[in-house]
């Protein structure tokens, strides 16, 4: 029975440690720049036309007319 108590406090600790680490350790990275070297083979392009922007298309007009309003049923009536 005792060493049940032990355990479950250990295990008590153990969590409350792992919230609080979670909570206040500071696990942010420092912050640094990096420049990396990027090599373009521009020769293997010679005559070959630039890729074509895509153009975005324009909205086409519904095919089908909304629904017409309904006039609102007067009092009185059970339509």
């Amino acid at each position: 029975m005792q060493l049940l108590r032990v355990i479950i406090v250990l295990v008590v600790l153990a969590l409350a440690g792992l919230a609080g680490y979670a909570y206040l350790g500071d696990m942010r990275s420092a912050p640094a720049e990096m420049r990396v070297p990027v090599q373009l083979d521009l020769n293997a392009a010679q005559g070959a036309a630039p890729a074509a922007a895509p153009t975005a298309a324009e909205p086409q007009p519904a095919s089908d007319p909304a629904p017409a309003q309904q006039a609102p049923a007067e009092e009185g009536s059970l339509d």
